[in-house]
């Protein structure tokens, strides 16, 4: 449903993004994941059609972004970080308002103001002024306006910033309703939005795209952790030479002596480590595939990206 190919912007000499690729399935609820100023904003105002970028192309359902703008922009339901909403207006004329500016022919409108209203939980709301609502009750209302034109697309900047605990699971909650019927691409910097709403994430630092996987995939690393009895030898060497072993570290811990055994590849070796233990006679406590944190993970490719070049600027530029 959307296609990103080698998309770069620069603003001066502050490179925003460096040829960030990736695709999102039909369905599929994706969390573009960074830190401030990693480029999540400017990537969404390029698909969106609000910025161009320097190099690379963006199909949405298909379409080229640039070349047919106004068709990308009927199929998108987009939420800026701070929605562009008029305090004076009631809810339901604002909705009205967003409705016409979509074009929705006005015989259709009651029937889908009514279904984004239900969506967005403002039934009691409609008569209330929008200066008049709490920031959660605002950001419903933004979340009803994108959603109201019932578009294949929702693109969701930072749809949960500034709420407060209850209202922020309630947003998720709403998302995910939304991502039966839609495509969902959010940005975020929040790790647990990513865990809580998404089936797969993108991680983008520093302009560039550092990870895209499955949330399952990259909290699985190549690792597999052994833990034997404390009065059992060194056996490093031994499992260094088994096959398609890259590394292994020894530490000693109140479980015993552990051992971290990493793989060349992405295979699991905990079946090669088995037979070594119950071939030597080894008196084994654990042996289990390491499991990381998305933390963990989030903040090795931050380790790793660090240095490389400055970065984007603050997410007001980038």
């Amino acid at each position: 449903m959307i296609k990103v190919f080698g998309l770069s912007k620069a603003y001066g000499s502050i490179q925003a993004l460096e040829k960030v690729s990736f695709h999102v399935r039909p369905g599929e609820v994706v969390g573009l994941l960074g830190p401030n100023g990693a480029g999540k904003t400017t990537l969404m105002k390029i698909l969106t059609g609000f910025l161009h970028a320097d190099a690379g192309r963006v199909l949405i359902d298909d379409l080229d972004i640039v070349t047919d703008t106004l068709s990308v922009q009927e199929r998108i339901g987009y939420l800026p970080e701070n929605a562009p909403l008029y305090p004076e207006l009631s809810v339901q004329a604002y909705l009205r308002m967003v409705a016409d500016l979509r074009q929705v022919p006005k015989s259709d409108q009651p029937l889908l103001i009514s279904r984004a209203v239900r969506a967005a939980g403002l039934e009691q709301r409609l008569a209330q002024p929008i200066g008049q609502l709490s920031k959660g009750f605002r950001q419903r209302v933004g979340l009803a306006s994108t959603i109201l034109h019932e578009p294949q697309v929702l693109i969701l900047d930072e749809p949960t910033i500034g709420l407060d605990p209850t209202q922020i699971v309630e947003v998720r909650r709403l998302i995910t309703r939304l991502s039966d019927r839609t495509t969902v691409l959010l940005s975020t910097h929040i790790l647990s939005e990513v865990e809580a709403i998404c089936d797969r994430v993108v991680v983008l630092l520093n302009g560039e795209v550092r990870a895209d996987a499955r949330l399952g995939e990259l909290d699985t690393s190549s690792s597999a952790v052994l833990i034997l009895d404390e009065g059992e030898p060194d056996v490093t060497r031994e499992l260094e030479s088994l096959d398609g072993v890259r590394s292994v570290t020894r530490t000693r811990s109140d479980e015993g002596l552990v051992y971290r055994v990493t793989a060349s590849d992405r295979r699991d070796l905990r079946g090669a480590i088995f037979d070594r233990v119950k071939r030597r006679g080894w008196r084994l406590r654990e042996l289990r595939r390491d499991v990381r944190t998305l933390e963990a993970v989030f903040n090795e490719l931050v380790a790793s990206t660090n240095g490389k070049r400055p970065a984007a600027g603050t997410e007001a530029e980038a």
